[in-house]
């Protein structure tokens, strides 16, 4: 019988010298472990008791990654609500201010409507005047503050936004708009201050 090229195993005889090589590993490494524990005293372990603790270690690895990626996401939601709140702080930090402000504007408004009578014009103009720089200046103030008035005289009833306190008939606007601004509203940034009173048309 001639002997076998070594260049000529195939690749199931190559696989198969594999496993028996590490089946061989395996046996050496339960064999080598069996005679720790003899020689203290312990029960010798088996293939199959290595084989559930191998088990038992990957399925506590998938619960501890389970948890860790859990506990990353909750982290990151936590991060974003906190991020959320600290802008909202930043943008409506002056609500109160604001609102108290606006009655201010309004208590204005209303000295600046006052009708200007014959006997003493001079002085109710030179008033109407300080009223109108001062609106301007406290405009100008609700501006960089993100401060935004709504006076919506004319147009459509928008109940987001808009308080009707009564309908009226009218030949002067469309049905179910604005015919009279009884208390002109406020938005702070994105957020409704203050909603407008108005008086809407009945259809």
């Amino acid at each position: 019988m001639s002997k076998k090229n070594p260049d000529a195993y195939t690749e199931t005889e190559t696989q198969g010298a594999e496993e028996a090589e590490t089946s061989v590993e395996s046996e050496a490494s339960v064999e080598l472990e069996a005679e720790k524990s003899w020689r203290q005293g312990l029960p010798a372990p088996t293939l199959e008791a290595f084989e559930t603790e191998l088990e038992e270690a990957y399925a506590e690895a998938a619960d501890n990654k389970d948890m860790y990626l859990r506990a990353m996401a909750e982290t990151d939601n936590i991060r974003r609500r906190t991020e959320t709140d600290i802008a909202n702080a930043h943008k409506y930090a002056i609500d109160k201010f604001a609102a108290e402000i606006l009655t201010v504007r309004d208590s204005l408004e209303l000295a600046r409507a006052a009708e200007v009578q014959a006997d003493n014009e001079r002085a109710l103009e030179k008033m109407h005047e300080g009223l109108d720089m001062t609106l301007q200046q406290l405009d100008s103030v609700f501006e960089k503050f993100n401060l935004r008035i709504i006076d919506p005289e004319g147009e459509q009833f928008d109940p987001e936004q808009h308080q009707a306190i009564s309908m009226v008939e009218s030949d002067e606007v469309e049905p179910n708009h604005i015919l009279t601004v009884v208390q002109k509203g406020c938005w702070l940034n994105e957020r409704l201050l203050r909603p407008a009173m108005v008086v809407v048309a009945k259809a």
